[in-house]
């Protein structure tokens, strides 16, 4: 089932071909998106309730749904979900509440003081998708950071449901949250409208959330025109699985089947030391995919993935690295022996009874995460994404005359007197 290459036969220009993902050619989305923009930029909610009829096939009266709505669509879930959904909060707030620490006051010279205070960016959006699949988990994993970080406007968008709702999870997970009103937009023009502001939509100072080619595109896009900012570009999902003799290939299976469900543009990797594996994890993807209730689009996602055949662990790692997968699954009994060779990855899972959906639920860190290579420079959503880290300086009598001669010096040298004079004028 799984195109099937070998590392060793493949040049610099094949892996990097290989590698690829989510490119966009023709411009056709980019294209499609900045219409949705200016759309948005021009006509506001209008334009908001135009696309939801024409992509979620409903009609709006109104954008959003408040607390007392809220509330009535979280009762509709049973006690066991909502208890799922609080020990997943539980889970994700122990972890990400250790992020947030006080830095020490550093003296760099005598009477020179500097150290950084951590502030909360003020107003964020978040983006949670809808489409073939709703994601509460997504809003747990953006929400708690952010409450954690202490954001003062938190501001909600998801594309409606077919009755103008959301479902009770989702619902449920605000109601953990504390948030009382849901924006129901979808799509680029969500990101449009947190980004400029509609009539009923805040605008918000930073963007976060995964999506799809449009969504991630509208992220990147918005950047450049306005002074909002983003968590990272993060698009249709993807996972890489590193196999060895040891790993089981029923699980190695189940593995790249959870990341393409996902969506048919997901994309699931394995990379294995021997042929012989692929011919074993092949059988089970046939197995498993036969009883899975999205096996459509679990088996276009699978189309458009592969293997890769190495000699061995090592060599399986310098291809995880040069596609630096949003997760990295390293099936073996030997992962202590690689960890330390990860350089590009979003989230890694260790050993053989570490699933890549706990991650994405509930084991406590974050799923959203950076795709298509970015993990070679971005990291995963934390609260530090949430924050600001502001530098201070307190310099007193003692400090201005150990730090006086240097300023002064590299003040002239840059040919800036009046920086010179800045220290000058309090040295007298």
């Amino acid at each position: 089932m799984l195109k099937t290459y070998t590392y060793a036969d493949l040049s610099i220009a094949d892996i990097d071909k290989l590698v690829l993902r989510n490119s966009d050619p023709n411009q056709s989305i980019q294209s499609t998106v900045n219409d949705i923009i200016e759309d948005v930029r021009q006509n506001g909610d209008a334009a908001l309730i135009n696309y939801a009829a024409k992509f979620d096939q409903v009609q709006l009266e109104k954008l959003y749904l408040e607390k007392e709505e809220i509330e009535e669509l979280a009762a509709t879930i049973s006690r066991d979900q909502q208890r799922a959904l609080e020990i997943a909060f539980q889970n994700i707030h122990k972890f990400h509440s250790t992020q947030l620490k006080r830095e020490r006051v550093v003296e760099t010279m005598p009477g020179v003081k500097c150290w950084r205070e951590v502030r909360p960016i003020e107003k964020v959006g978040l983006y949670i998708p809808g489409g073939s699949a709703v994601l509460p988990s997504t809003l747990l994993m953006l929400g708690v950071p952010a409450r954690i970080a202490g954001c003062k406007e938190i501001v909600v968008c998801s594309p409606p449901q077919k009755n103008g709702k959301i479902n009770g999870f989702v619902a449920y997970c605000l109601l953990l949250l504390k948030i009382e009103r849901i924006y129901l937009v979808g799509g680029a023009q969500a990101v449009a409208a947190m980004a400029f502001g509609t009539s009923s939509i805040p605008k918000v100072d930073k963007i976060f959330g995964p999506g799809n080619q449009f969504v991630t595109k509208a992220k990147s896009t918005v950047q450049s025109l306005t002074n909002v900012s983003i968590d990272m570009p993060a698009g249709p999902s993807e996972v890489l699985v590193i196999a060895d003799h040891t790993a089981n290939p029923a699980y190695v299976a189940a593995d790249l089947l959870a990341q393409a469900e996902h969506g048919a543009d997901s994309q699931a990797v394995l990379v294995a030391t021997t042929a012989e594996i692929v011919t074993q994890v092949d059988a089970e993807l046939e197995s498993q995919l036969a009883v899975l209730p999205r096996k459509e689009i679990a088996a276009k996602a699978i189309e458009n993935s592969y293997a890769v055949v190495t000699t061995d662990l090592r060599e399986a790692m310098l291809f995880s690295n040069i596609y630096a997968p949003e997760h990295l699954i390293i099936e073996t009994d030997y992962w202590q022996t690689v960890t330390s060779l990860i350089l590009n990855a979003g989230s890694v899972f260790l050993g053989h009874l570490t699933p890549e959906s706990a991650g994405d639920y509930a084991s406590g860190t974050n799923h959203t995460l950076p795709t298509s290579g970015y993990a070679r420079s971005y990291s995963g959503v934390s609260v530090d994404s949430f924050v600001k880290k502001i530098t201070f300086q307190s310099i007193n009598e003692e400090g201005i005359q150990q730090i006086g001669s240097t300023v002064e010096i590299l003040a002239e040298l840059e040919g800036l007197q009046a920086h010179k004079n800045a220290v000058l004028i309090r040295k007298k």
